[in-house]
């Protein structure tokens, strides 16, 4: 078969993707870049929020429009949630977020005897973590690893709980396997990531922490940098810091998922910390990595959000010099207890607010970017770009600097100054 593989979401989903590359090339099938003529399509969903469930609509809807004769198979979180709504759209496997090698089978299967088949577990019941091949085989400078799987936090407008089943984690050892083959590929840095890394170990016996998952990692893999997917700011121990700082493998920047500045709106979302704990992860993390990049996610105009609670969000975000942020308008998610809330914000607040945040976001950026003028950074180069090669610092600076044959090297670079959003600077000898 040729396969045309489109995926939505987060890194979850791209790692489950790129595991399924390598399932359906093992199978001896090809897996091509454009969908016109392919034999098979996969659409790899998202559930998020009700934007995230549209764009996963769409994308199903487009690729049976274009591929009329393929098989068109969906999986992922729309599907685990709502597994009745991709069948009238045109889906002929239809699978939820799990069992992504049987999910390969019934695709070969429906494009053999064009049988549907419709496969969705209940996420809940779930109680093992599914083991994929990591890696791609195409060139790349950056592999994902995923480390755990599910999530028991029940934020208020959260439906994740629901569509991945609680906590499954990949013991240690294996994770140090995995580790060493990524590095021995030639991967100069491995993301560690999952739904919710920072319940990792919680379902083993041995009870280990994500902190002894990355000391595996950065043992097993000595030439490889190590990077982090999203923390829950609880996570962020003295300890933590400590044991990431002493392996010298961890890129000094971190995503904290920080949803509100208010102490009031976080109650609301049912989050486990209030602004005082997480202020206290960002101060250990820049204690133990001086100079990281920290970049966290916002939610604006969650129901009940008054002005003065914004505006507090605003003066928080304000005081955490964020590197980066990614900014969400509050969306109504059907089956979260958040969608049942009353005072509702309106659209067009929620934009205005968004806006709010954004120019906020971007001057603490911009800061950010300057500050790094004159310092040195290790430089992780990806591709050849106009004026040079381009590639992200441990702190995940976009930096562009002259050289020859760059690509997949790790240099030290001395930052000299910066345009557009990026850093520029000389490469070190």
């Amino acid at each position: 078969m040729r396969i045309y593989l489109h995926t939505l979401g987060c890194k979850v989903n791209q790692y489950e993707s790129q595991a399924l590359e390598t399932i359906f090339r093992e199978a001896g099938h090809e897996i091509v870049p454009e969908p016109s003529g392919c034999d098979a399509v996969v659409v790899n969903t998202c559930a998020v929020t009700a934007e995230s469930v549209r764009k996963s609509r769409q994308a199903l809807r487009r690729l049976r429009t274009e591929c009329p004769d393929a098989v068109v198979a969906v999986c992922g979180c729309w599907p685990q949630a709502e597994p009745g709504a991709p069948g009238p759209l045109g889906a002929d496997v239809v699978y939820g977020s799990g069992d992504r090698r049987r999910f390969a089978a019934d695709v070969e299967k429906a494009f053999a005897d064009r049988t549907p088949v419709r496969r969705v577990d209940s996420a809940l019941s779930r109680r093992t973590f599914e083991p994929l091949p990591p890696g791609n085989t195409a060139p790349r400078n950056r592999a994902l690893l995923k480390i755990e799987d599910g999530c028991v936090n029940f934020c208020a407008y959260c439906i994740i709980p629901y569509v991945r089943g609680p906590v499954r984690s990949l013991p240690a050892a294996q994770i140090a396997s995995c580790a060493a083959r990524l590095e021995a590929e030639g991967y100069r840095e491995i993301v560690l990531t999952g739904i919710e890394i920072a319940s990792y170990g919680r379902d083993l016996p041995e009870r280990p922490s994500l902190a002894d998952a990355v000391c595996a990692a950065a043992a097993a893999a000595p030439g490889a940098r190590l990077r982090l997917g999203s923390l829950e700011p609880r996570a962020v121990t003295e300890a933590f810091c400590r044991a990431l700082a002493d392996t010298g493998r961890v890129c000094p920047h971190f995503h904290l998922s920080l949803q509100s500045g208010c102490d009031e709106t976080l109650a609301r979302m049912r989050r486990k910390y209030d602004t005082a704990r997480f202020f206290e992860s960002t101060r250990l993390l820049r204690r133990y990595f001086p100079g990281c990049g920290l970049t966290a996610d916002l939610i604006v105009g969650f129901p009940g959000e008054t002005e003065a609670e914004f505006a507090k969000t605003l003066s928080f975000v304000g005081s955490c010099a964020f590197s980066s942020m990614h900014i969400f308008p509050y969306s109504v998610r059907r089956g979260t207890a958040a969608a049942d809330l009353p005072d509702k914000i309106s659209t067009a607040e929620k934009r205005g607010r968004a806006k709010r945040a954004a120019a906020v976001a971007a001057a603490s950026k911009d800061a950010f970017l300057r500050a790094q003028i004159g310092t040195v950074q290790q430089v992780l180069f990806e591709s050849e770009g106009s004026g040079g090669w381009l590639g992200h610092a441990g702190n995940y600076a976009l930096v562009l600097a002259s050289g020859t044959n760059l690509r997949n090297r790790v240099a030290n670079v001395q930052i000299t100054g910066l345009k557009d959003g990026k850093l520029l600077g000389n490469l070190l000898v």
